[in-house]
């Protein structure tokens, strides 16, 4: 029995120093709280499917009494917000790839006529099909709105209008044409910034680096020599994951291969700044992991990976502008599946070359100074 009871004994002193060494170091108790709240926060606010707001565009060519009560439902329902007014059929792609609109609504000039003689009136939606996801579910919206004013308004046993639904640059609305191409980035982040941030600190906990720090190298070359292979790595697994998806899931690429590349090369240079800037702070390679961690599913949450960045809290959405994540992914969604080219996508790269020149250069004096 006194066996025992010193065996627990001792199992209880060494939980105690453990809990009072965890709780006692400030940095640790950080890991412990904030983490949890701000990932808490960022999946309340944003993963959800859920629409609370569909900006789009009309192109009325009936102006009728029909059209305007139609319309007037869309925009008194709270959710669709009326950004564009069209004046012809021209306008609707650069309503769509412009981004302003999720959605355009094209009335026919002989929906009154239809409509006043008991025929089907059609009308088209006319979504961005690179996120099918947003796509349907704004598409339902309509549908439910219309339905909605055929049984109140017209008082007809059947439902007169009849939505034709478009999706421009994802016609069947597939989700893996959407979702693989944006893992181009995502799979970067992951590995780039791991590789970038445990280089400094694997070396730091074996003290190489502070006999690197002490050699001829200037701290701008080891920082050119410690961000390079992270960032041909990460190429090296963007071209391993573009060959699955154009060869085995048959999304073919419809831009420039060039363009592509150019922006996931911008993307990983940021990257990789953020990753040794982490490492040039942490004291050890746990702390690495935990500070990737912490950046990265913000970084994923607050890219419009999967849900639409307007539908995220006013706040968030300026959050989103430091991120290049959101940018990368925007990017690379128009030039796969749009075709976009270089003049069109240009001012994605604002954002990300910003980050870059201030987190390399952070990174750069961190060394210098031996921060830790």
């Amino acid at each position: 029995m006194d066996t025992l009871h010193a065996f627990l004994y001792k199992i209880i002193c060494i939980i105690r120093k453990e809990f009072l060494a965890t709780v006692k170091d400030p940095k640790s108790r950080a890991i412990l709280i904030f983490p949890v709240l701000i990932q808490g926060l960022l999946f309340g606010y944003t993963a959800t499917y859920n629409l609370d707001s569909v900006p789009y565009a009309v192109l009325d060519q009936s102006h009728s009494k029909y059209s305007d009560e139609l319309l007037a439902r869309l925009d008194g329902s709270g959710i669709f917000q009326r950004v564009r007014t069209l004046a012809n059929a021209d306008s609707i792609s650069e309503a769509i790839d412009s981004g302003d609109a999720m959605l355009v609504i094209q009335i026919q000039p002989r929906f009154a006529n239809q409509l006043t003689a008991g025929e089907t009136a059609p009308i088209q939606v006319i979504t961005d099909g690179k996120n099918p996801m947003t796509s349907g579910i704004a598409s339902s919206y309509v549908s439910a709105i219309v339905s909605s004013y055929n049984i109140n308004q017209l008082h007809q046993g059947r439902q007169l209008i009849h939505i034709q639904t478009i999706a421009r640059y994802n016609p069947n609305l597939i989700t893996r044409w959407m979702f693989l191409p944006s893992l181009l980035p995502v799979l970067a982040l992951t590995q780039v910034l791991m590789l970038a941030g445990l280089s400094v600190a694997r070396e730091r906990e074996q003290g190489i680096f502070d006999q690197l720090l002490v050699t001829p190298l200037r701290p701008r070359e080891i920082l050119i020599g410690k961000a390079v292979p992270p960032i041909v790595i990460g190429l090296l697994q963007a071209t391993l994951m573009l060959c699955l998806i154009t060869f085995w899931f048959g999304i073919h690429l419809v831009g420039s291969l060039l363009t592509l590349y150019l922006t996931i090369l911008i993307f990983l240079i940021s990257c990789v700044g953020i990753g040794l800037s982490i490492s040039a702070v942490a004291k050890n390679m746990q702390q690495v992991m935990v500070y990737c961690f912490v950046f990265m599913l913000p970084m994923i949450l607050l890219s419009g990976l999967a849900t639409p960045i307007h539908n995220m809290p006013d706040v968030l959405q300026y959050v989103t502008y430091i991120n290049p994540m959101r940018f990368t992914i925007e990017a690379i969604r128009r030039i796969y599946l749009e075709g976009a080219g270089l003049a069109l996508i240009a001012y994605n790269y604002i954002p990300m070359l910003v980050v870059a020149s201030i987190t390399l250069p952070l990174a750069s004096w961190l060394f210098r100074h031996k921060l830790s």
